[in-house]
């Protein structure tokens, strides 16, 4: 018969899924427990289900996910140590001791409780998550806050108890020693994701979220996810804090995982306690111990993207797709990524044919539920679109709208964006302008895009667009823009969106040319057309066509904006930072800049 109180001897051997084992790990558990009684495995078997539920997105999987991370809940629950009385627990608001609630009830714990109490969280967590994913709607959201606000407090309470003096003294006797750094990590993952995610939010929200008295701090949460596997400063693993493997505990590599998505991915979209070469550490010292892990794989293709090689990235990510065969979804992080890839080396038809060859003669985007099925179709779409394959773009393009999904109650912005775009397409009798730099824009693979490609394709494809709108290059004319040079091509429908997108573009190429990224790692041989006085000046020029005909914009407003924040980038990189703030203020002011200065309230 199954024993509570040995529950953490379950601990080993859960490291299978880390080497791209999916499957072995789940039959694990399914022959370790059949009947899911077991701390570690009920709760580690719900954490599976949870993972294929989030990459399927089917409804089928979120309710057998949501099932068992429920049962993973009670079976925590019956490890947990018991609340005392009514009476107990009013006095613990008098005597600190008596209470339910601070460092000393969890100092009153077994090994097993404090492990339970800890997965009890971790399960609370994401059954939340799954409940949101699953409806789709504010209600489910409204509903699950109480139990994330629950799953908040048990790990701040769990990780003031591992900064008292009494921990640090449990945790050296020797009956501690094997399970106290899984249930140390635990709470590093536990506490640094929450601070992480909370500092991440959007300013309302989080002003609703304070108003209960949490707040997220960036740097104390990465520097929580860095003590479980002894990250010190500049990326290099402390010693002292993780001498060896068996003492980082079961979930320092989640911690690690977690790091990477910082700052590879989360990092196009935020820039505060970005460090590209701690990630680049991180993921060299897993590589070593994971070498067919996808996950790790797929971290390194993202770290060479980031150095703008993304020939190499293309590389890393048919490893990654090649590390497992048995969890089929996984397999299309890396083929969506190497389409992106593909973007930046100006490759339509490999980016196309990536798409198309994982179809295995299927229809791709119905087994996507874990991505956007509507960005993905329109990316299809608008790669033919720029191949002139406009017989197939066009039933992609009417799929789009149909392909949109919500989350939590909310439309997802990008598939926003695809969908008008695809009704532009359609309203346009099947035209678009430079559609795939476009989207190459808005998944960052221009900015990653070797400065080669930039000046030798992508401008010079832009200079033929401007010559359809009857326009001359940039670089050749006094404006950037020629007015009344074609009556009849300035009074059709959309033409001045498609100037101020093609002037735009060329202002971002430019830049890109002039100014690569700060963590690109340029080839030597490496060779650019023309001066970079002359690339920056191209680049302000065409920014300055954008501001001068955004008030003639019908539809595409959005490249007005981009464009005051592209130029405050490019303003911030030649050393102008009053003029860079000046045009990064008045995006953050609310003002419709696709207006003129007079129209400004």
């Amino acid at each position: 018969p199954y024993d509570l109180t040995k529950a953490l001897n379950d601990i080993p051997g859960l490291h299978f899924a880390l080497q791209s084992r999916m499957h072995e790990s789940e039959r694990f558990c399914e022959q370790s427990d059949p009947e899911k009684r077991r701390l570690y495995f009920a709760t580690g078997f719900g954490l599976i289900q949870c993972v294929k539920g989030l990459m399927s997105f089917e409804d089928k999987d979120l309710l057998a996910a949501i099932n068992h991370t429920k049962h993973g809940i009670a079976v925590a629950s019956a490890h947990r140590k018991r609340p005392g009385s009514l009476a107990g627990r009013l006095a613990g608001y008098i005597v600190p001791s008596l209470s339910t609630s601070g460092t000393e009830w969890i100092a009153g714990m077994t090994p097993v409780e404090r492990h339970a109490e800890l997965m009890y969280a971790e399960s609370l967590y994401q059954k939340s998550l799954l409940g949101i994913v699953y409806s789709g709607d504010w209600l489910a959201f409204i509903r699950e806050v109480p139990n994330m606000r629950t799953t908040i407090s048990i790990y701040r309470q769990l990780g003031k108890w591992i900064e008292t003096k009494r921990y640090h003294n449990l945790a050296l006797q020797a009956s501690q020693a094997l399970t106290h750094p899984h249930f140390r990590s635990g709470i590093y993952l536990g506490l640094g994701m929450s601070h992480l995610m909370l500092s991440m939010m959007p300013g309302k929200p989080l002003t609703l979220v304070e108003l209960f008295g949490y707040k997220g701090d960036r740097k104390f949460g990465l520097d929580l996810l860095e003590r479980a596997g002894g990250w010190g400063a500049n990326g290099r693993q402390d010693v002292l804090i993780c001498p060896f493997a068996e003492a980082e505990g079961v979930r320092r590599a989640i911690c690690d995982m977690s790091l990477l998505i910082f700052h590879l991915i989360l990092s196009a979209f935020t820039f505060e306690g970005v460090d590209v070469r701690k990630a680049a550490r991180v993921l060299e010292w897993n590589l070593k111990r994971y070498p067919n892990g996808i996950f790790f794989l797929s971290g390194a293709s993202r770290l060479t993207l980031v150095h703008s090689q993304p020939s190499k990235a293309l590389t890393y990510y048919a490893r990654a797709a090649k590390a497992q065969t048995q969890y089929r979804n996984l397999h299309h992080i890396s083929w969506w990524e190497s389409a992106v890839a593909c973007l930046g080396l100006w490759r339509w038809r490999c980016s196309v044919e990536l798409q198309k060859a994982h179809r295995g003669g299927g229809n791709l985007e119905a087994r996507l539920w874990w991505r956007s099925k509507a960005k993905y179709t329109y990316g299809e779409a608008a790669c033919l679109a720029t191949l002139g394959e406009h017989a197939e773009a066009k039933k992609l393009m009417e799929r789009v709208q149909e392909l949109r999904q919500k989350i939590a109650g909310k439309s997802i912005p990008v598939e926003k964006f695809v969908a008008r775009k695809a009704r532009k397409y359609l309203a346009q009798s099947d035209t678009l302008l430079l559609p795939a730099l476009e989207l190459a824009y808005v998944f960052h693979a221009i900015v990653h895009a070797p400065r080669e490609v930039i000046a030798g394709e992508m401008i010079p494809a832009v200079g033929g667009a401007l010559g359809e709108l009857g326009l001359g290059e940039g670089g050749a004319t006094a404006n950037g823009v020629k007015k009344g040079k074609d009556k009849k091509l300035e009074s059709r429908s959309g033409y001045w969106d498609d100037v101020c997108l093609a002037r735009f573009l060329e202002g971002v190429c430019w830049q890109f040319v002039v100014y690569p990224d700060p963590d690109a790692e340029l080839e030597p041989e490496e060779k650019i057309p023309c001066s970079p006085e002359n690339a920056r000046t191209y680049s302000e020029r065409a920014f300055r066509a954008v501001f001068e005909h955004g008030p003639n914009i019908e539809l595409d407003h959005y490249v007005v904006y981009y464009a005051y924040f592209e130029y405050g980038r490019l303003l911030a990189r030649s050393g102008n930072k009053d003029g860079a703030k000046t045009q990064f203020n008045l995006v953050l002011s609310g003002k419709p800049l696709e207006v003129n200065a007079v129209g400004w309230k």
